[in-house]
């Protein structure tokens, strides 16, 4: 804690330099990255203060045998557990863009109506995640199923780690169940692809407006009055990668066209890791992996219950609980099993 203090002692001093904002992108990093420092040397000192607290209050109910605040106590004491092994595991998301917000694209696979119902429940699932840590979630884009559910969807998930925790989400999702839209009432096998990306910034993306495309249309819906009359959404194309993010979700063009810019941004920051990673494997000789591949999760409804993660073996036989936002053990299981690989 000591070391991060010093690293926050020379940012301030950095920060109060003469011409320090001559560089506004470097600046703008050097601030985020000092109230990130500030954040995580807060939340310790808090937690030391109140153990600290605790244990005197133990202390000096033993002295005087008093057992009316027992009950206190261990509330308290599982609190402060629970905080701990929270910021301990923070530990663990040391990637580069593991603190940022996290974008979150969800795409059915093939099967019509099975996959794009199967698509909707895993939004739903990934909202109620972030709304238990008490993060802020923004729809930036979806298409409608054809008769329910989303053909695809892409939700932006705002707070501290938001990023570090659900990059362990990205892959394939693989649902069995009795199927809802089935007379026969047959068992059905759906798949979603769910793609995790870190928010990018003007720090990290630079985009040249006469390298951009860009197209207004009506957003679509169901019929009815969902039908928007004004040309509201709109379509960014990156001329000089192919890339293409639109937007309709928001009421007006220009909002619109913030959201699709935010995800070109971090779509052409994903595509450039992407290429900066297949490099560094290509000279180890390692294979690079399908975009889809085999699935990372089975979530089994019939004829027993079961979740599965795939790549560590850590199961449930309570899958209500987690398409209900209960995430955070298969998560930590995951990327503790990532620990020390490279």
């Amino acid at each position: 804690m000591a070391s991060k203090q010093d690293v926050i002692t020379s940012l301030d001093k950095r920060s109060t330099q003469e011409g320090f904002w001559n560089q506004p992108q470097d600046a703008q990093k050097v601030m985020r990255q000092l109230a990130e420092l500030r954040e995580t040397v807060e939340q310790w000192q808090s937690l030391d203060l109140r153990a600290k607290a605790l244990l005197e209050l133990i202390d000096l109910t033993l002295q005087e045998d008093d057992t009316s605040l027992q009950e206190t106590l261990q509330t308290e004491l599982a609190e402060l557990e629970s905080e701990l092994h929270g910021l301990e595991f923070q530990l663990v998301l040391s990637g580069p863009y593991d603190e940022r917000t996290a974008i979150l694209a969800i795409h059915a696979g093939a099967g019509g109506t099975e996959s794009q119902d199967w698509a909707q429940m895993l939004l739903r699932m990934f909202t109620r995640w972030a709304e238990t840590r008490r993060y802020t979630t923004k729809l930036l884009d979806t298409s409608a199923g054809d008769q329910a559910g989303i053909k695809s969807a892409m939700l932006e998930i705002t707070g501290r780690w938001a990023y570090g925790y659900l990059r362990a989400e990205r892959g394939v999702h693989r649902l069995v169940r009795i199927s809802p839209f089935d007379a026969s009432h047959a068992r059905h096998t759906s798949f979603a692809l769910v793609e995790v990306l870190p928010e990018a910034d003007d720090v990290d993306i630079e985009i040249n407006a006469d390298d951009l495309r860009i197209d207004v249309y009506r957003a679509s819906g169901h019929g009815g009055q969902s039908v928007q009359k004004n040309a509201t959404a709109v379509r960014i194309t990156h001329l000089a990668t192919g890339i293409v993010a639109s937007c309709q979700n928001e009421r007006s063009q220009v909002q619109n066209k913030e959201s699709a810019m935010k995800v070109l941004r971090t779509r052409i920051m994903e595509r450039e890791l992407k290429r900066r990673a297949e490099a560094r494997a290509e000279l180890r000789g390692e294979h690079v992996s399908a975009e889809w591949g085999n699935q990372i999760r089975s979530y089994v409804l019939h004829p027993y219950k079961l979740v599965k993660d795939h790549r560590t073996g850590y199961e449930t036989a309570d899958p209500s609980a987690v398409l209900d936002g209960d995430l955070d053990p298969l998560l930590e299981a995951y990327l503790l099993s990532t620990v020390g690989k490279a």
